[in-house]
């Protein structure tokens, strides 16, 4: 069943965040250790938990504290193609 609902770009990042939100409080660390750990203040990483807004930069550094940096790294990585002409531009590169 294909759905026909795409989610918003603020839908997403609040996903996001309250993953892991749910990630460190799991993992039983408090905002402020977080922040000390990441080197991202710890305004920034409240203001995320809430909203779902951080720079790429203090994000990929949240997610080095809380060791789950190579989800980071596979972003991406294996997005199929959707038409004959995506693989043929992609070879030619």
């Amino acid at each position: 069943m294909i759905n026909l609902y795409q989610k918003t770009w603020e839908e997403i990042n609040t996903e996001i965040a309250n993953r892991m939100v749910q990630l460190r409080k799991r993992k039983k660390i408090s905002q402020k250790a977080l922040a000390a750990k990441s080197g991202v203040s710890l305004g920034s990483l409240k203001r995320f938990e809430q909203t779902g807004e951080i720079s790429l930069q203090s994000f990929t550094k949240l997610a080095i504290a809380l060791e789950v940096e190579g989800e980071l790294e596979s972003l991406f990585s294996e997005v199929p193609f959707d038409s004959i002409e995506e693989i043929i531009n992609g070879q030619s590169k």
